[in-house]
């Protein structure tokens, strides 16, 4: 099963990213969209992993999470990460407690990488994908002024998740398969 670990979010975020795409479809000649259920703020990319495996990355999950307290994050702009003719990933990024963010997303790294998982070599950019490979009509500052226009709630990070990635029809569906409370 290819799985990552990572946040999710209430209907009521999902609802405002949705709403953002939603204002920003028609400046864009083309492009693929996330969809709703699988906007998530990701922790760490495990790739396959057996269903064996699943029982020791949650062991490593439960102790982490109870390390970590709570703590709250807020959506503070809109970014691209840029391909060689279009924007490759749109993505909202975030303020607020990002001291605790980073620091759970590090002990998942090093208790991941304990149990056999390579670690990331890129340095950590907290984002939430809302879009791939898009090709705007417009100039991108028109695109971050709609979005400075949306407001979202606040990211109540109370758990983590162990996430499953699978293809169903045409659609890469992402299902929480187990929750760890932090502490």
């Amino acid at each position: 099963m290819r799985a990552f670990i990572g946040v999710d979010f209430s209907k009521e975020m999902k609802a405002a990213i949705s709403s953002l795409q939603d204002r920003l479809k028609p400046y864009a000649s083309y492009g693929r969209w996330k969809y709703i259920d699988n906007f998530h703020l990701t922790l760490k990319f495990l790739d396959e992993i057996n269903d064996g495996k699943v029982d020791e990355i949650g062991g490593r999950l439960k102790i982490i999470c109870q390390e970590n307290k709570q703590f709250v994050l807020n959506v503070n702009e809109i970014g691209k990460f840029q391909g060689k003719s279009d924007l490759r990933v749109l993505w909202l990024g975030l303020g607020g407690d990002l001291d605790k963010l980073n620091r759970l997303q590090q002990d998942i790294e090093n208790g991941m990488h304990s149990l056999g998982f390579s670690k990331e070599k890129r340095p950590y950019v907290p984002h939430i994908t809302i879009a791939q490979d898009i090709l705007f009509t417009v100039d991108f500052r028109q695109v971050m002024k709609i979005a400075a226009e949306m407001s979202f709630p606040e990211i109540s990070v109370e758990k983590v998740c162990l996430f499953k990635s699978e293809q169903i029809g045409r659609k890469r569906v992402y299902t929480p398969i187990r929750e760890y409370a932090l502490g």
